[in-house]
């Protein structure tokens, strides 16, 4: 399996410095700033990267295990809400919320909604990630 990478450099003070990350793969490369991290300030931000990994892993593991026991999603999509709290003199990252919605032909709901506990728990971003609070709202459509 491949090592992926990414990069970031930051220039300046935490308040006025700004900085910029970088994919490996050249997919993407972003501004972020104390404002597009801690405000609304436009930019990019850790945060956001987590939750886009996170959504991305969580569907990719859940169309696996269905495809795995026979049943074809025609889509899976994932939101995933960051969230980051002010802690002890610093920030964390408290909670994480996915939500999906699926189109899955020929599942019932509760074994559709077994399949998505089980990806919320295994996925690779996931268990990475294993000391915040994940939540999941899932759904066929």
């Amino acid at each position: 399996m491949p090592v992926r990478t990414s990069s970031a450099v930051w220039e300046g003070d935490l308040k006025t410095g700004k900085g910029t990350v970088k994919l490996g793969s050249g997919a993407f490369e972003g501004e972020y700033s104390f404002s597009s991290r801690f405000e609304n300030g436009k930019g990019t931000n850790p945060e956001e990267l987590i939750g886009a990994a996170h959504a991305g892993c969580f569907s990719m593991a859940l169309c696996a295990m269905l495809g795995g026991e026979g049943f074809k999603p025609k889509s899976i999509r994932t939101t995933a809400s960051v969230h980051v709290v002010s802690e002890g003199g610093g920030f964390v990252i408290s909670q994480i919320d996915l939500d999906t919605q699926a189109e899955v032909p020929g599942i019932e709901t509760a074994k559709f909604l077994q399949f998505a506990q089980d990806a919320k728990k295994n996925c690779p971003v996931s268990k990475a990630l294993a000391g915040v609070s994940i939540s999941l709202k899932a759904r066929l459509v």
